[in-house]
């Protein structure tokens, strides 16, 4: 049994689940947050349309550009000894419409990501022992990490709270939700809390400690009556309290009083009614149609918070390990790469610019020349290279420990909380049962570090979620079996 266990597990089994996570990213995690975006739409001079559709993404194998122009394929020990960055270009076809009139599409290269050695697009991984011992590379080297300007590092795993479900605290005099609403990727933190007054107000996105009755109330629940039903009759007089707090008795008051305390004055019920359907539980959809689901949701979040607070309910463990995601290396490089994608100042907001300033001198140019390639390259090698993620994370990313292979392995399986060592955080520190199994009880590091930053344990594998389309076809099996929701 032993021997069965050290065949499957030492080497790449170890590191499998950053690789999988990181052949996700590149295979399947790029293409939909292009799809996302669908198109991009500049605005003209002179109210002329033009329409960019954004369509298939192909990632090349990894390549360096030499003195000569000349593009030639590279190997990770090449880039170790030549001090490179390990990386291959991302290409993405755009069909330009320009006043409904489509024109050529064009493979326009977007810019470069770190490649992991040992993943689907590294040439290492479908080479045989001796092939790997002929380009200098170790037969038996394990990969998962990066190569970035020749020193290589590894992406940490960061422990997160489970996405889209609620977790309900008890913080002194005051109740918290806490739900992380994630959707293709888009994570949007949701908190609800419940002080002394009664009131359960919520927060998300741009809107701050707003009656959460408010928001209800905008999703459609017009009557008081359809506002308890979706909360419950056990509790409709602390309700009632919420529901007479404020002076909003229509669908039209909910949204002008969600405008105003966001500060929002021109167009503001419409401009309300997008941030409902952008980013209030998106796990619930992003259309207008799905604000019923999201008021009822709602809904169980407010009677649950009310139940906490009459000591119906227990509170959740915030450090039970069924309340926790690891965040693998795929998953952190999805979030950089949709953050410098979508930024205020990322590729998007970037090409839109250049077409602008472009137009106002009488010409169209071709994509290639609108894209600054060189600008979403920098920013993900910076970040590579430095460990600052989006967020405000730090350390993500870090040079990968060599003193030995025993603790090149214990790296490459190391997570990290997101807490600050700064703090005392005594529970999140301490050895919880649901570790067992999961996490080494033994290696940790002294000092303030402790309990935060883990280790997996030998045997721990770590599972990937399903995706939106598993989960409908299970969602449908347990409805066609008599499970409501």
């Amino acid at each position: 049994m032993k021997k069965k266990f050290l065949e499957q597990m030492v080497g790449e089994g170890l590191v499998e689940h950053h690789i999988d996570s990181y052949n996700k990213f590149v295979n399947t995690r790029i293409q939909k947050i292009i799809n996302d975006i669908g198109e991009i739409q500049p605005d003209l001079p002179g109210g002329e349309e033009l329409i960019i559709k954004l369509g298939d993404v192909e990632i090349g194998k990894p390549i360096v550009k030499e003195a000569d122009g000349s593009m030639l394929q590279i190997t990770p020990n090449e880039a170790r000894m030549r001090d490179l960055t390990y990386s291959a270009r991302v290409n993405v076809e755009m069909t330009p419409i320009f006043e409904g009139i489509k024109q050529p599409t064009e493979t326009v290269t977007i810019g470069e990501i770190p490649v992991m050695v040992r993943s689907d697009i590294c040439p290492t991984s479908s080479m045989t022992e001796e092939e790997r011992i002929e380009i200098g590379e170790d037969p038996e080297d394990t990969g998962g990490y990066f190569i970035v300007n020749g020193s290589e590092k590894v992406i940490v795993s960061m422990e997160e709270l489970v996405n889209n479900k609620p977790i309900y605290q008890l913080d002194g005099e005051e109740e918290i939700c806490r739900i992380n609403s994630e959707r293709t990727g888009y994570v949007q933190r949701h908190v609800l809390t419940r002080k002394k007054d009664g009131i359960v107000n919520i927060s998300f996105a741009n809107v701050k400690k707003v009656p959460a009755v408010v928001i209800m109330r905008a999703c459609g629940l017009e009557t008081d009556r359809d506002i308890i039903q979706h909360i419950s009759e056990k509790y409709s007089g602390d309700i009632y309290l919420n529901i007479y707090e404020n002076d909003v008795e229509t669908v039209e008051d909910a949204l002008d009083y969600i405008g105003r305390k966001s500060g929002i004055n021109k167009n503001r019920q419409e401009r309300v009614k997008e941030i409902l359907d952008r980013y209030l539980l998106p796990h619930l959809g992003r259309e207008p149609e799905d604000k019923e689901e999201k008021a009822r949701f709602l809904g169980t979040m407010v009677k649950n918070i009310i139940a906490l607070g009459k000591g119906d309910i227990k509170e959740d463990d915030m450090d039970h390990y069924a309340n926790k995601r690891l965040n693998l290396a795929g998953d952190l490089l999805e979030m950089q790469f949709r953050s410098v994608f979508l930024g205020k100042w990322g590729f998007v907001a970037r090409m839109k610019y250049n077409f602008q300033k472009s137009a106002k001198r009488g010409r169209l140019p071709s994509l290639q020349s609108t894209v600054v390639a060189n600008t979403m390259t920098s920013q993900i090698m910076s970040a590579m290279a430095t460990g600052n993620w989006v967020g405000g994370r730090t350390g993500v990313a870090q040079r990968l420990e060599r003193g030995n292979r025993i603790k090149t392995l214990a790296h490459l399986r190391n997570v990290v909380s997101p807490l600050s060592s700064q703090r005392q955080h005594f529970e999140a520190r301490e050895l919880h049962p649901t570790h067992w199994g999961r996490l080494c009880p033994v290696k940790t590091p002294e000092g303030m570090n402790i309990g935060l930053r883990k280790h997996l344990a030998i045997q721990c594998e770590v599972t990937t979620g399903m995706d939106e389309m598993n989960k409908n076809v299970l969602r449908q099996e347990l409805e066609d079996e008599g499970v409501k929701r």
